[in-house]
């Protein structure tokens, strides 16, 4: 089976993601803020939800700005402020024809809650980094505004009880690609009605990303966890290709597409090496990410505009509803 593209899910609530493209280029009181929180902005938007105001925190990493070039395509309105580092605070960026300014941890809250005030139909994306994504989760739910979270890693568990508490619309998913994630969910459903059909069979997994990825991908750990469900065995080892030079000689990973990609292969073969089946998705560079970042984003400001009675959405929810661009 051959996938080429790349499908971020959440069916398995822990994915991973790897990511085209570099960028070149206030003030209210807690008793407001809860106010906010138990009331549903009703949002003025075209049925293509082209208005949608959208703070993009992350902005001048490379997925950031990914999503800022797909979003400027899809016709959101970029908000000309973001959260980065406290080297960076006070820096004005420009990132795809966007002047953002950066503001840094002491000024998070105040300039979220300004921004909130002046765009009540706002929408929070978050590619920042693994350690802040409580904190930061925690400061959307206290000022009230809904976020699509896009970065790995934190506490997974406390970022769904923090939302959940505070009634915040959200969708996260560490896999933002909707093709990845349709496959998934497609494995997700072979390994729950088929049990032990692989029973037998080796697994071997390979996966290639950016050198700058040190850790396993997330995508490859869900994929095997269903084979597991199939009945295969597998001895937990992945093979991790880091080295550019292999990455291009031994998996054909694009040049171009070295500081952006991945791919990933599983060979399975039947206990007598008769039979083989091999399944790969390979994903050059970020816009598949970004894409479907936009599609969660549009996704999130219809069911604020409906009032849904569900505020916590992943993926699997987006690529349920059907009309994405």
């Amino acid at each position: 089976m051959w996938v080429q593209g790349a499908v971020l899910c959440e069916p398995l609530k822990q994915l991973y993601l790897s990511n085209p493209l570099s960028s070149n280029g206030t003030r209210f009181l807690t008793n407001h803020y809860q106010k906010r929180r138990s009331s549903v902005v009703v949002m003025s938007m075209t049925t293509e939800g082209a208005a949608v105001p959208i703070m993009v925190n992350g902005c001048n990493g490379k997925m950031g700005s990914s999503v800022i070039l797909a979003a400027n395509s899809a016709g959101l309105q970029i908000l000309p402020k973001s959260f980065g580092p406290e080297k960076e605070a006070g820096n004005t960026v420009e990132v795809f024809g966007n002047e953002i300014k950066i503001h840094g941890p002491s000024e998070r809250e105040s300039v979220l809650a300004s921004l909130y005030d002046d765009y009540p139909n706002m929408i929070v994306v978050d590619y920042t980094v693994p350690d802040l994504v409580n904190d930061n989760a925690d400061l959307y739910c206290r000022v009230g505004v809904p976020f699509v979270m896009g970065t790995t890693g934190g506490d997974r568990d406390i970022l769904y009880k923090t939302v959940d508490a505070s009634k915040v619309y959200a969708v996260i998913s560490p896999q933002m690609g909707k093709q990845v994630v349709a496959f998934l969910a497609a494995m997700e459903i072979m390994a729950g009605q088929f049990p032990d059909a692989f029973a037998g069979y080796s697994l071997h997994v390979k996966e290639s990303h950016q050198a700058g990825k040190l850790d396993t991908s997330g995508t490859a750990k869900a994929v095997i966890s269903c084979f597991k469900k199939l009945g295969v065995s597998f001895d937990d080892e992945i093979e991790m290709i880091r080295d550019p030079k292999d990455q291009v000689e031994l998996v054909g990973v694009p040049e171009e597409h070295l500081s952006g990609h991945a791919f990933h292969l599983y060979y399975l073969s039947s206990p007598d090496k008769t039979v083989s089946f091999e399944f790969q998705h390979n994903v050059c560079g970020r816009s598949i990410y970004a894409e479907g970042t936009v599609d969660a984003v549009l996704f999130l400001a219809k069911k604020i505009q409906s009032r849904a009675d569900k505020r916590i959405y992943n993926m699997i929810d987006v690529l349920r509803e059907g009309n994405m661009r």
